[in-house]
C-alpha cells in the first residue's frame, strides 16, 4: 500500500456520492475508481471528480489498483460483493447493515480473518459527536444505571423497494444502543404494519430487553407527517434528550423519583427531584468523515475499528430477531436462541457452494 490510501467505491446511488466526497477531501485516501452499472450516475461522478476511473461492473474495479473498497449498494448484495472484494485482497467495509444475515455475515467475518483484511460495516451514527458524548455520560456514570431509552427515528419516506423499514432504519439505533450499553438485548418484541405496500412493513414498534436490567422501546416509521430524530435515556441519577435535528442535540436533566425509607408501616411518598437542565457543548465534525478515518487507521495502524465487524455482525442478528416477532406476532424472540454457530453449522454448504462459484468465475 501506499501512503495514501487507494479507494474505489461501488454503488452511487443515495449515500455512494457522499462516500466519493469524503474519501476526497480526506487526508491520506485517494478515490481512484467508482463503479455503478448505470452510465448517468458514472457520468455525473466523473464530471464532479474527473480524476477517478469509472466502470459499470464491480470485477473491473476490483482489477484496478486499489487498497480498499466501499461499497454502498443494496443489502442483498452485500455478500456477493464483500466476498468477490476480500477475495480480491481488498479491504472493505460496507455500509449498513453488514449482510443481509446472520450467516453471510459471519461468512465475510470468517473470511476477512483468514486473509487478514479489514472488513467494517459503515454505522455512521456510532462517530456522531453527540452519540458519542452520550456514550461518555454513561460510561462516566453521570446518569446512574440506566432504567430505559426510548427511541423515534420516523419520517416520511423513503420507502426502499427491498426492505423493510426494519433493516433499513433500526441499523442507526441498534448499533447505538449496544455502543451506549456495552451488550445486545436478549430479548425482542416487535409489531409492524405494511400500509402502503402489505408484504413490506413500513412502521415497527419494537422492545428490546438487556440482561443488565435496561429495557428500549425504538419506533421506526416511513409513515410520519414529520421527521423525528429524538432519544430519551432515563437514569437513576438523570436524564437525557438527544435529538439529532437540534441546534441543542444533547440536553442533561438533573432530574429523577426516589423513594425514601417509610416512617411508619406502610408508608410510602415519593419524592421528585428536577434540577438543572444543561446543554453541554458537543463537539462539531462530520461522522462520515471520522468513520472513513476510522476504516484508514484500522487498515494502517492495524487497530479494531469503533464500527467493529463483530458490532456489525450482533446488529444483524438483532434485526433477525425483529423479523422473527414480527412473523410470530409480537412473540418475545430470543436474539442468541439459536447459537450462531449452530446456524452457520447448518448452512455452511450453501455459503461454501456460493464461495466455490465465485472463485471459479474469478
Amino acid at each position: 500500500m501506499t501512503d495514501s490510501l487507494r479507494v474505489g467505491v461501488i454503488g452511487l446511488g443515495y449515500w455512494g456520492p457522499n462516500l466519493v466526497r469524503v474519501l476526497t477531501e480526506m487526508d491520506g485516501a485517494d478515490v481512484v475508481a467508482v463503479c455503478d452499472p448505470r452510465r448517468e450516475r458514472l457520468e455525473m461522478i466523473s464530471r464532479r471528480f474527473p480524476a477517478a476511473r469509472s466502470y459499470e461492473k464491480p470485477q473491473e474495479l476490483l482489477d484496478d489498483a486499489i487498497d480498499a473498497v466501499v461499497i454502498a449498494t443494496p443489502i442483498s448484495t452485500h455478500f456477493e460483493l464483500g466476498l468477490a472484494a476480500l477475495e480480491a485482497g481488498k479491504h472493505v467495509l460496507i455500509e449498513k447493515p453488514l449482510a443481509a444475515s446472520s450467516i453471510e455475515a459471519g461468512s465475510l467475518i470468517s473470511r476477512a480473518g483468514e486473509l487478514g483484511l479489514v472488513l467494517m460495516p459503515g454505522h455512521t451514527f456510532l462517530y456522531s459527536p453527540p452519540v458519542v458524548c452520550i456514550h461518555d455520560l454513561i460510561a462516566a456514570d453521570e446518569l446512574g444505571d440506566i432504567y430505559f431509552i426510548s427511541t423515534s427515528r420516523v419520517n416520511l419516506g423513503l420507502h426502499q423497494p427491498d426492505v423493510s423499514v426494519v433493516w433499513d432504519l433500526a441499523p442507526h439505533d441498534f448499533s447505538i444502543l449496544r455502543y451506549w450499553l456495552g451488550e445486545t438485548p436478549k430479548y425482542v418484541r416487535a409489531l409492524g404494519r405494511g400500509c402502503v405496500i402489505p408484504t413490506i412493513p413500513d412502521v415497527a414498534f419494537i422492545s428490546l430487553e438487556f440482561d443488565s436490567g435496561p429495557i428500549a422501546h425504538a419506533e421506526l416509521s416511513w409513515l410520519s407527517p414529520s421527521k423525528l430524530r429524538r432519544t430519551t435515556i432515563v437514569g437513576t441519577r438523570k436524564m437525557v434528550v438527544y435529538d439529532d435535528t437540534s441546534n441543542e442535540p444533547v440536553r442533561i436533566f438533573d432530574a429523577g423519583v426516589e423513594l425514601p425509607e417509610p416512617e411508619t408501616f406502610g408508608q410510602y411518598k415519593l419524592t421528585y427531584r428536577t434540577g438543572d437542565v444543561i446543554s453541554p457543548r458537543v463537539d462539531v465534525a462530520e461522522p462520515l468523515m471520522v468513520e472513513l478515518a476510522d476504516f484508514r487507521a484500522a487498515i494502517v495502524d492495524g487497530r479494531t475499528s469503533k464500527s467493529s465487524a463483530f458490532l456489525g455482525l450482533e446488529v444483524v442478528k438483532m434485526i433477525e430477531a425483529v423479523d422473527e416477532s414480527l412473523a410470530t406476532f409480537g412473540a418475545r424472540v430470543e436474539v442468541n436462541g439459536l447459537p450462531f454457530s449452530s446456524r452457520l453449522d447448518a448452512t455452511a454448504g450453501s455459503i461454501q457452494s456460493r464461495v466455490d462459484e465465485r472463485e471459479a468465475a474469478i
